[in-house]
């Protein structure tokens, strides 16, 4: 008895002593790397979202067999050419991009069609269409980074109205949502995303584009993606504080606040710095800057700025 009892005694010491080393490691892991790449990647996905949203709607504001307007006017996307189809049913509008936007920061390839069935205006409050995208991979010019995107959204002009009315306006709200987004990275890595945005245009000396977002889970709202990130971690990742696109400055993501939390750190990247991390205007061409602050599983908390 005395013996089985201390070779029981050592087993559950065995189990202890691993599971506590176990603990430990997790506790005392470094999750920088995962931090740094994930706020990354969420912040270029994001972005590009919402370049290719503006594209799409400023092609819909032009083309008068989508928008309900009397005729066309021109629109201009730096790299890429438009194919309209409106005989069609659905109509179609086909953006295929081939090489550098305007202020040459990226490069982009693929194509993104837009669906709107016959009998819809894109100027009525509740209309809405499907954006496919079809390997639109876009590249950094900085460090030749890539991501790739597939997958399907839905546009809802909640408030009704066109951009080009938007002056009298003053507001017009529109939302971007998705269930299958695929993103690639640049290091192969596949995974999907989900999407759930809000946009409202307003007007003042130009135009001004304020997102926010909708989704709320396991009692945090504001979240606008979540899926699995590179590293196969699940993370939500919410906007705390509006995030702020300006025309006088390219539509460049200019101040906002996004926080990622995964089942191993939590993290917040605040937007629209300098190299020092304080906030500053439109720096033209040169880098913005993000400051995340991050917090791992034994309460360690770090911190790294980051250009974007």
């Amino acid at each position: 008895m005395k013996t089985r009892f201390s070779v029981y005694a050592l087993l559950l010491a065995t189990i202890v002593f691993a599971f506590s080393s176990c603990q430990k490691d997790t506790e005392s892991a470094d999750y920088s790397a995962e931090t740094a790449a994930h706020s990354d990647d969420q912040n270029r996905f994001s972005g590009e979202v919402d370049a290719a949203a503006n594209d799409v709607v400023l092609t819909l504001d032009a083309t008068a067999g989508f928008a309900g307007r009397g005729q066309d006017i021109q629109s201009l996307i730096c790299d890429a050419t438009v194919a309209v189809d409106t005989m069609s049913n659905p109509r179609t509008i086909t953006i295929t991009y081939n090489g550098t936007n305007c202020i040459g920061n990226r490069t982009r390839t693929g194509v993104i069609v837009v669906s709107m069935a016959q009998g819809i205006r894109w100027k009525n409050a509740g209309a809405q269409i499907n954006v496919n995208f079809q390997n639109l991979r876009i590249t950094r010019v900085s460090d030749n980074k890539s991501i790739l995107i597939n997958g399907t959204q839905t546009y809802t002009n909640v408030s009704g109205g066109l951009l080009i009315n938007l002056p009298v306006l003053n507001t017009i709200t529109h939302t971007i949502t998705s269930s299958n987004m695929s993103v690639t990275f640049d290091n192969n890595t596949q995974r999907t995303w989900q999407v759930a945005r809000q946009r409202v245009f307003s007007y003042s000396n130009g135009v001004a584009v304020t997102v926010t977002g909708l989704h709320t889970e396991n009692g945090v709202s504001g979240i606008a993606e979540w899926g699995t990130n590179r590293f196969g971690n699940t993370f939500t990742s919410a906007i705390t504080q509006p995030l702020v696109f300006r025309q006088d400055c390219s539509f460049r993501l200019g101040s906002g606040k996004v926080e990622h939390r995964t089942a191993y750190f939590n993290a917040a990247a605040t937007f629209g710095l300098d190299a020092s991390g304080n906030p500053t205007g439109c720096p033209g061409v040169n880098s913005y800057y993000m400051k995340i602050v991050w917090t791992g599983p034994a309460g360690n908390t770090r911190s790294a700025i980051l250009p974007y």
